[in-house]
């Protein structure tokens, strides 16, 4: 008998183009505050560095969604979360209060330069995670 609960079915269908978008995310941004960091941190540090945490969130969090386990999957909310939080209030503080932000960052005016996935996936993601819960061992 198969449990469509484990943490199996969290990795197959559409937990897979989940876990991809991640990973695609994860990449982008650890690429691009890699190079900010490095080349361009005292131009914008606090910008540079808010993309160093997002590429962090993006790594944390996908694999969080690949690893099985109850405490992989506590995780994933947490970190989705936190991306979501980051998001809104990044975003919001971009447009709010846009000195703060000498240079965009991922999560600036809500995911923009990176058509606004950094939004939305968050959102997919928590309630994907709550349609797929973690099975409970007994």
């Amino acid at each position: 008998m198969s449990d469509t609960s484990s943490p199996v079915s969290r990795r197959s269908g559409a937990g897979r183009i989940l876990i991809a978008i991640y990973l695609v995310l994860a990449l982008a941004a650890t690429g691009r505050s890699f190079y900010q960091l490095v080349a361009k941190f005292d131009q914008a540090p606090l910008a540079y560095s808010l993309s160093a945490l997002a590429a962090v969130v993006y790594v944390v969090a996908t694999i969080a969604l690949i690893a099985p386990g109850a405490v992989w999957f506590r995780i994933a909310q947490i970190t989705i979360g936190f991306e979501l939080a980051g998001v809104l209030i990044v975003g919001a503080l971009s447009l709010l209060m846009p000195a703060l932000f000498a240079h965009p960052t991922v999560w600036s005016f809500f995911g923009m330069g990176y058509l606004f996935i950094p939004l939305v996936m968050p959102i997919i993601g928590l309630r994907w995670l709550r349609k797929h819960p973690e099975k409970k061992s007994v």
